[in-house]
């Protein structure tokens, strides 16, 4: 009888033992909805030829370091679900408190834009946490905006997407009360500290900037923002714990207010808002 261990012990080079067990129970449920009793009681020997075969292929793109998010097509993000592939970020748990924070400022009946959308979770997550909100959210990915429309339908959330340049936007003035973004922020001289899984597998167009320009979108959204937000509107940011100082200064200078940091759950300075005079 296959054991529940002999799959996760096949991680264990890759992930320490408790996350590689949790790698290979959420492939289970997930994709052949096989629960932790189901497992102990032979439910991998009850599996058909077929999906025995599918479990062995997805065992493999484990095993090449494969984000198990990607293997099995969705992620978690709160208490919703959404579709996720190699041409999105797969959703942090840090960016979740990004979206708790957005919801406890909006003003009401908000126009909110997200900048670089990705697989849409903050945009879907605002418009449904938000009421009478008005969203709108922007990505340079045709593939990305595909998967973020996908997930707006089949999570019923009201958003409009858009192929927008984040460093060439539109000259809007006075449109939005609140603009959020979690652009690209790691340096690539911080690439070596990755996981494979991310390394290798994330979009990096998503993930870095250069190190002789760490803040390029930091810049170019708080430029936007100056003129497109409202009057006391309001811009919320992810950022790199480590430019957070810097971040600072650049909306400082760029004209904003209030500039305020926030820790994530591990302490470090991950979100920045500010407001307009």
């Amino acid at each position: 009888m296959t054991q529940p261990r002999d799959l996760w012990n096949r991680l264990t080079p890759l992930y320490e033992e408790r996350e590689a067990r949790a790698v290979v129970l959420l492939l289970l449920e997930e994709r052949f909805g096989l629960s932790m009793a189901d497992l102990y009681c032979g439910g991998v020997d009850s599996l058909t030829e077929d999906e025995k075969a599918q479990l062995e292929q997805c065992m493999r793109r484990l095993e090449g370091a494969e984000p198990v998010q990607y293997v099995v097509g969705t992620a978690w993000f709160g208490n919703r679900q959404f579709r996720v592939n190699p041409h999105v970020l797969i959703p942090r748990p840090e960016t979740e408190e990004l979206c708790r924070i957005v919801a406890r400022q909006a003003p009401v009946h908000p126009d909110i834009l997200d900048i670089g959308t990705g697989s849409g979770c903050i945009a879907i997550t605002l418009a449904l946490e938000i009421p009478d909100s008005r969203v709108e959210a922007w990505d340079l990915s045709e593939e990305a905006l595909c998967t973020a429309r996908e997930n707006a339908l089949l999570l019923k959330a009201s958003v409009a997407f858009s192929h927008t340049d984040a460093l060439h936007p539109p000259h809007d003035t006075g449109r939005w009360d609140v603009i959020v973004s979690n652009p690209p922020y790691v340096c690539r001289s911080e690439a070596g500290q990755m996981d494979r899984h991310v390394l290798e597998h994330e979009p990096h167009t998503a993930l870095f900037v250069d190190d002789d320009d760490p803040l390029l979108f930091y810049r170019h959204i708080a430029r936007y923002a100056r003129l497109a937000l409202r009057q006391s509107g309001k811009l919320f940011f992810e950022i790199n714990a480590e430019k957070s100082e810097e971040t600072v200064r650049l909306l400082t200078a760029t004209g904003f207010c209030d500039v305020t940091t926030l820790p994530d759950p591990f302490g470090k300075p991950r979100f920045v808002h500010c407001r307009l005079p």
